[in-house]
């Protein structure tokens, strides 16, 4: 009997023990997570903190709005300063346009065609801009072209507005400010090179010598040219936008190839229609991030609504992303044109950063490394020469200037970040300074 209760009363005990360990172990549990939630939170203040104090000892800030979102590349809430604020992005709003054309295409198709049984050769626009481009020529479109002899084009009942929402109407001789039109042709711009025979425009427009004023300008509502020569040297090149039209593009097209292309906007139900894909989209996404082209970014939106079947209406373009992409934006977006040219944009630093990691889940990190410029070696980051190992897309507006894009630490831990300085009243030299100073602040941050 006795041995018995000292049994019971051992067993008691171990149990005893053995509660009060799992009761600790619980609790340590409990602890460790409430103490790690804290820290995150600590931390995510303290950034806060240091990062405001160190844009106190940048003076080309001190004048402006700094937002700021920086979070690791494979998701987490981001860290920074104003990260929640609407910023004016400038051409950082083409990262938009860029993940809606690579959620939209596989390849991007140069144009329709069908065939008639009258030996006519059908074709309308998708509204692909690089036909006969100045900078990205597509010669498979033009050779494709080219080898037809009897060209009929189509044009679509609706056409886009020549300027977007907020463009500035006196940027209409720029070439970053090319008319929107339903079919590019020479980037919509004309090109002035000066040689030993004098000014030529190509393709060629009237122009006449003037003894002052520009040296190139273009009437505000007319295609024709102005040009002070006393201001060229043989050798100079110059770019300036014409006004499009469906004539003019026919046009220009009959120049280009030699042969007629008939106008014709009878709709023909009988026509099988067919895409021509000429696989240039790496020639065409580099031209939109590393050189910022506006064209390119108008047309992809363009694009982008003509596949989604609401002709060329980039605003429809525009409803039906934001709708697809409202689950995991932060912020709503405030987004009326493909290149950001407008000063109607407002985006979030955080909005994106998601964009940036949406991009990268999308593509891949090789493929963005060939795709935006590198800083010091490439495009628009070429101005970032003291800046390590940055690829991203600059967005530059008067007053406005604004870095967003990805990093890989010597560790191999990638980050994401976007950096808006808006209002600034310093020079853009040294604004970029400025950007550069604390990006490599924050790069030593985050190891």
């Amino acid at each position: 009997m006795n041995l018995s209760r000292t049994l019971q009363s051992k067993n008691l005990t171990l149990l005893w023990r053995l509660f009060n360990k799992i009761l600790y172990f619980r609790k340590m549990r409990i602890f460790l997570c409430l103490l790690l939630t804290t820290s995150c939170i600590w931390a995510q203040r303290l950034s806060e903190r240091r990062i405001a104090r160190q844009l106190t000892k940048i003076p080309a800030f001190s004048h402006s709005f700094i937002a700021l979102a920086v979070a690791p590349l494979e998701g987490g809430a981001p860290s920074g300063l104003h990260a929640d604020h609407y910023t004016t992005p400038a051409s950082t709003t083409k990262l938009l346009t860029f993940l809606g054309a690579l959620q939209t295409f596989d390849s991007l198709p140069a144009l329709e065609y069908a065939e008639a049984q009258d030996s006519l050769f059908y074709f309308r626009t998708t509204g692909y801009p690089l036909l006969f481009h100045p900078f990205y020529p597509d010669s498979l479109l033009s050779a494709f072209l080219h080898s037809k002899k009897q060209l009929v084009y189509q044009p679509p009942k609706l056409q886009p507005k020549p300027w977007g929402p907020g463009w500035s109407w006196d940027d209409y001789s720029y070439y970053y400010a090319a008319e929107r039109s339903a079919f590019p042709i020479y980037g919509n711009t004309v090109q002035a090179v000066a040689s030993n025979q004098g000014l030529r425009l190509l393709p060629e427009f009237p122009l006449t010598l003037q003894p002052s004023g520009p040296a190139l300008e273009r009437k505000l509502d007319s295609n024709r040219f102005n040009a002070q020569l006393a201001q060229w040297k043989v050798g100079d090149t110059l770019y300036r936008p014409f006004k499009t039209s469906d004539t003019l593009f026919v046009r220009l097209l009959e120049q280009a190839i030699d042969r007629e292309v008939l106008l014709d906007t009878t709709a023909r139900s009988e026509l099988e229609w067919q895409y021509l894909y000429t696989h240039q989209e790496e020639r065409l996404y580099q031209g939109l991030l590393q050189d910022s082209d506006n064209g390119l970014a108008e047309s992809l939106l363009l694009m982008i609504a003509q596949a989604q079947g609401q002709g060329l209406n980039p605003e429809a373009a525009i409803a039906a992303l934001n709708i697809s992409w409202k689950a995991w934006l932060p912020d709503p977006l405030v987004w009326v044109d493909g290149s950001g040219v407008s000063r109607y944009n407002m985006l979030t630093p955080r909005t994106l950063v998601a964009v940036l990691q949406k991009i990268e889940a999308q593509i891949g990190w090789e493929s963005l490394q060939k795709l935006f410029p590198q800083s010091g070696v490439s495009g628009t980051l070429k101005a970032y020469p003291d800046l390590e190992g940055v690829y991203g897309k600059t967005g530059t507006l008067r007053h406005n200037h604004n870095l967003s894009g990805y990093w890989e630490s010597p560790k191999g831990n990638r980050y994401v970040f976007a950096l808006m300085v808006n209002h600034y009243t310093a020079s853009t030299s040294e604004i970029r300074a400025g950007i550069t100073s604390l990006l490599q602040w924050l790069q030593k941050k985050f190891k």
